[in-house]
């Protein structure tokens, strides 16, 4: 899609929409960051569907030719993880033979996702050093008849793998180069320096997962564009990333398993967007869970942990979250001397199920009402026979859980201010131990969507420099300057690039002054 059919001054207006468990948001925002409209409706089995509905309810009103670019934020590929369901077959290739053949790939995985993702494995000689001396020169032919194993089994893809590939990505290349040659150019190819940092087994489960999920991304970008069309919108496509930066639709059918922390990051970008913080927790409270997170800077907190997805562990930029079964559509069992609160929630049916509305289960959202949190959903009167006993143990419970997953979260004892977000932060309590204000900022229940909507673009570096060889400087400035193009690339205005995140980790281990650096560049769309 492009946006060449009106005068760029015209379309100053973004939409953003934001796939949860249990609502599917959407906010059209001018070019200073106002909220002109916002809709939630609920997720839908197909979750097109609830993208569908949601773009037709916010757009009712608005100039849609004035409409200059579209994000979106979803859930579809952590789902697929998940719940195991459309992932491809994928074939695995190691360079980096006679190293690392104690460990096969995916042996760590749980059994059930293994069987379904993994088709065929082979590791071969090749990979680089850090300092980007081969390891082993690259084996073509071992790759090539690794190519015939693939067709013969019938793998949908192909995920390859090296030593210091973020380092020295010749092998990798080269490699694909090799399997398009024996497969033919249309034969999806995973390259691990494109996914993953550094971390061999991380990276490259990281990588099998990506190359698993192309057909699920494949068909979420075609849906998105599908939905756009429908509502005549001639525009450009994004998808909100991990660390709450934008890749375009197209890109994101190649690199899905970048989007997989998508939701919670969109919330937090939100949150710090709409109140005007830029440090500080965030809550952010749906229908089936709470995520807290910490902001610096305005962005994300990134994990320094290997991240576990669907329990295979992988290092792909991820944000720093807390997770808690407590959200809106969690149940509520009265049961002894007090009350049994979720896991289990009714997720987007809480808006058929609950109490409060006429149902038969009662919620959070019912136990909200009650106790005078919650207003503007559902009818009091309703609950007139429920226990106010029961109503005090499951508020005292929510508060309860609130604190601790603030209080695991947070990188110091000092009070800092939690900004409260999401369709189910009318749960949050006024007071928090450990918390210096509770910021509930205008449209803080489409945070998600409105993160996603004000996302920028930007470029990552991860790489392994020798300060013995060429200096800190020199080294820090040259990861700088790769971050900056990487972040041109991705769509970013050059004159306002800046570089958000240097990090530094000298790697003692190995001689030459090895130290690995992170920087990452961010910057409006241009």
């Amino acid at each position: 899609m492009n946006a060449s059919q009106q005068p760029d001054q015209l379309r100053d207006l973004r939409v953003g929409v934001d796939v949860g468990g249990t609502n599917t948001d959407a906010v059209v925002v001018d070019e200073a960051g106002a909220v002109l409209a916002s809709i939630k409706v609920a997720t839908t089995p197909d979750p097109i569907d609830g993208i569908r509905s949601a773009l037709g309810a916010v757009l009712e009103g608005i100039d849609s030719s004035r409409l200059g670019k579209a994000m979106l934020g979803t859930t579809h590929p952590a789902n697929a993880i998940i719940q195991r369901k459309a992932l491809e077959p994928v074939g695995v290739l190691r360079l980096a033979a006679p190293s690392s053949l104690g460990v096969r790939p995916g042996a760590a995985w749980p059994a059930d996702i293994r069987e379904v993702v993994l088709c065929a494995s082979a590791i071969v000689e090749g990979g680089n050093e850090y300092t980007g001396a081969e390891i082993a020169p690259l084996d073509e032919e071992a790759i090539r008849r690794f190519a015939g194993d693939v067709g013969s089994r019938g793998c949908s893809a192909i995920a390859v793998s090296a030593a210091f590939s973020p380092a020295t990505t010749d092998h990798e290349v080269r490699a694909m180069e090799v399997l398009h040659e024996e497969l033919g150019e249309s034969f999806p190819v995973s390259l691990s320096h494109q996914v993953g940092s550094l971390g061999l087994l991380e990276r490259e489960n990281a990588t099998i997962l990506n190359a698993a999920l192309l057909s699920v991304a494949q068909g979420v970008a075609h849906g998105f564009h599908a939905a756009l069309e429908e509502y005549g919108l001639k525009v450009d496509a994004y998808l909100t990333q991990n660390d709450g930066t934008l890749m375009t639709a197209d890109m994101a059918s190649r690199f899905p398993v970048l989007t997989l922390g998508s939701g919670p990051t969109n919330s937090m970008r939100g949150a710090c967007a709409l109140a005007g913080i830029s440090d500080g927790l965030v809550v952010d409270v749906g229908g089936t869970s709470t995520d807290v997170g910490i902001l610096v800077d305005g962005f994300p907190r990134e994990s320094s942990a290997a991240v576990e997805v669907g329990g295979v562990r992988t290092n792909f930029r991820m944000p720093d979250l807390i997770s808690v079964g407590l959200g809106g559509g969690t149940i509520v069992r009265p049961g002894g001397d007090g009350v049994v609160v979720g896991p289990d929630s009714v997720g987007y049916d809480v808006v058929t199920d609950a109490l409060c509305v006429g149902g038969q289960t009662l919620t959070l959202s019912d136990v909200s009402l009650s106790g005078g949190r919650l207003d503007g959903f559902g009818d009091a009167g309703l609950l007139s026979e429920l226990d106010p006993a029961t109503v005090d143990a499951a508020l005292a419970w929510v508060d309860r859980q609130i604190a601790v997953i603030c209080d695991r979260i947070k990188s110091s004892r000092a009070d800092v201010p939690l900004l409260t977000v999401g369709g189910g932060a009318h749960l949050v309590p006024d007071v928090v131990p450990g918390i210096s204000e509770i910021i509930r900022p205008e449209n803080h229940a489409v945070a998600n969507a409105y993160g996603a909507a004000i996302a920028e673009a930007s470029g990552t570096v991860d790489k392994v420099y020798s300060y013995d060889e060429a200096g800190r400087d020199a080294c820090l400035e040259d990861a700088k300057e790769h971050a900056t193009n990487a972040a041109l690339r991705s769509g970013a205005d050059g004159g306002s690039i800046r570089i958000t995140n240097v990090t530094e980790i000298p790697m003692t281990y190995v001689p030459g002054g090895g130290c690995r650096v992170m920087v990452k560049a961010a910057g409006p769309l241009a």
